[in-house]
């Protein structure tokens, strides 16, 4: 893995301990919501009331893996496995408290250990932008899915035309949150790589012309809370 993918796993090893609050306090709790929408919209297009397994990749701290189960059990689906996939070792360590009988694998998106055409459903929720070799993550992903399975993005992408609030967002992100970050989890670097690396990446647009040249249909995308959250629901 190339020295960069490298340091952005070490950074995320560094905030592990104050992850989740850091989440709650900068997006001021929306976050919750943008995962939940998109997991109902999820299972209402994959549309089924059993399923064998999903996996979320980059998962953090497990806060998708939970609200993954919370809705399955909330619409009568059942859910016989969920895996939580992701490269810090720390932020793993945190999940694994969070959630006593999840299973958890330490790997990269790029490489998954899982056998091909095996998974219902693959989600990723900010992670994807800290990917430095998307198309290899994509195709994994499109490898170990089943037939007419379904991938799941959650992500910061960047705006297509800059507005009035574009400006304002961008300076939250790029002055204000940096600050917030350092005072709730004493690493200023790690928050100013958020602002950098949203700059840095693509268009929602763009994202979903990447996805198709993989073969995923795009079946939903939309944007959330005047364009800070972009949800795509792709089908293989």
């Amino acid at each position: 893995m190339n020295q960069k993918q490298n340091n952005i796993v070490k950074m995320f090893d560094n905030i592990a301990s104050k992850y989740d609050i850091s989440n709650r306090v900068l997006s001021m709790g929306i976050d919750k919501s943008w995962r939940d929408e998109a997991v109902k919209q999820t299972y209402k297009l994959y549309d089924k009331k059993d399923i064998n397994c999903i996996v979320d990749v980059a998962c953090g701290t497990g806060d998708l893996m939970i609200c993954w189960r919370k809705i399955a059990k909330k619409n009568s689906i059942k859910l016989y496995n969920i895996i939580g996939i992701d490269p810090s070792s720390k932020m793993l360590n945190v999940a694994k408290q969070k959630i006593k009988d999840g299973e958890f694998k330490e790997a990269f998106a790029q490489d998954l250990p899982l056998e091909n055409r095996t998974i219902d459903i693959i989600s990723i929720a900010y992670g994807i932008r800290n990917v430095t070799h998307r198309q290899e993550a994509f195709e994994e992903f499109y490898r170990v899915l089943k037939p007419n399975g379904i991938l799941t993005i959650l992500e910061f992408t960047k705006d297509e035309k800059k507005s009035w609030f574009s400006q304002i967002k961008a300076f939250y992100m790029s002055k204000v949150m940096p600050l917030i970050g350092q005072l709730v989890s004493g690493n200023k670097e790690a928050y100013q790589y958020l602002p950098d690396s949203i700059d840095e990446f693509v268009t929602s647009k763009q994202l979903q012309d990447e996805l198709k040249t993989v073969g995923f249909e795009v079946l939903f995308a939309k944007e959330y809370s005047l364009n800070m959250n972009t949800t795509i629901i792709v089908r293989k």
